[in-house]
């Protein structure tokens, strides 16, 4: 026998639907910014992968996390799965295998 949730449930549902509505707008317009980072890098001859860079992101974002009560692990997780794709990124466009566009994706 299934219960009827209480109301506040739906209400919290549609607060966390919001929320990753804007993790993906803001995901788009972080790659944006990557892509025309990766274009320059290219074009510059630069390496794709900045590990001095990505060190002292991670840093920063688990003191992020610590200072939102977040697990720093986690948000270190994070970021390296969308730094592994950016890289991913930066090596495609400098070797012209993928448009400069993350939002460019193969539809078959």
């Amino acid at each position: 026998m299934s219960q009827t949730p209480p109301p506040e449930l739906a209400s919290l549902r549609q607060s966390i639907d919001n929320i990753d509505a804007a993790l993906v707008h803001l995901l788009a317009e972080r790659f944006k910014f990557t892509q025309q980072v990766g274009v320059l890098k290219a074009a510059t001859g630069l390496p794709a992968s900045d590990p001095d860079r990505e060190a002292v992101q991670v840093a920063r974002l688990r003191a992020l996390a610590e200072q939102s009560h977040l697990d720093p692990a986690f948000a270190e997780k994070f970021l390296n799965f969308i730094v592994a794709e950016v890289i991913h990124h930066h090596e495609s466009i400098a070797t012209g295998s993928v448009a400069t566009r993350a939002s460019e994706v193969d539809e078959s």
